[in-house]
């Protein structure tokens, strides 16, 4: 259930979320207001609400400013309305991504999208195009002192896709019923600290590239994260 290799998964989850950390109140911003629009205020009647608060918690965003992102989600205060979309293509070295975007701009959206990729050798391709290669999934990231074996025999009961450990950091993959209570245990079992738990994207096979082409594509992955709407990136890139 692992894939060991100098430019595994699991590094470029971690270079990435360092990329994106200057934005990371906009992002989730948006996020907890689309989620509010289409699950509800209240937390406890909506499981992605309550995970994008616990974020909020963990990034140190003002309860105020979560709050004002509730209220426009559900309509209490003015607020602008984002769209969730899925864009699929295909980076440098073909690599085949998925990106999820909100955005208030569909037009826009696309447009740098389309500018950044034909830019970087790649190309944004047509629904379906690349869709087929990934499965929606849980996915967790975060470090603290664990083995493999030790995930596997505290996880065993829960769908499990795929886990990685690497030094001190380590990925679980699930199906994403299993987002919440996998992460409960990984912070409350194992005391593991756990940077994202999101709902995103997992390839079912992985391209290996050269370590030059590895960071050519995360390279491009960082221009793609740094776009004003692009809320996350997944690749099929081992």
């Amino acid at each position: 259930m692992s894939g060991h290799s100098k430019w595994s998964t699991i590094k470029h989850k971690k270079a990435l979320l360092d990329a994106k950390r200057g934005k990371k109140f906009t992002k989730l911003i948006k996020e907890i207001t689309v989620s509010a629009r289409l699950g509800g205020g209240d937390p406890s009647g909506n499981p992605r609400l309550r995970l994008l608060l616990e974020k909020a918690k963990e990034i140190n965003m003002p309860l105020e400013n979560a709050q004002r992102a509730i209220k426009k989600g559900t309509g209490e205060l003015p607020g602008q309305a984002y769209e969730a979309q899925t864009y699929e293509g295909y980076g440098p070295h073909n690599i085949a991504m998925m990106i999820d975007v909100l955005t208030d701009n569909k037009n826009k959206a696309i447009a740098e999208l389309r500018h950044a990729f034909s830019r970087n050798g790649g190309r944004i391709a047509e629904a379906g195009a690349v869709g087929w290669m990934f499965q929606r999934a849980g996915i967790i990231s975060g470090t603290g002192k664990t083995t493999e074996d030790t995930l596997l025999e505290h996880l065993l009961e829960y769908p499990i896709i795929n886990l990685t450990v690497d030094s001190d950091a380590f990925e679980v993959i699930g199906e994403p019923k299993a987002l919440e209570p996998v992460k409960e245990i990984l912070t409350k079992q194992l005391g593991l600290h756990v940077d994202e738990a999101e709902l995103g994207w997992e390839a079912q096979n992985k391209t290996a590239l050269s370590q030059t082409h590895a960071e050519e594509v995360l390279t491009f992955l960082q221009t793609l994260e740094e776009l004003e709407d692009v809320q996350n990136v997944y690749t099929n890139m081992e």
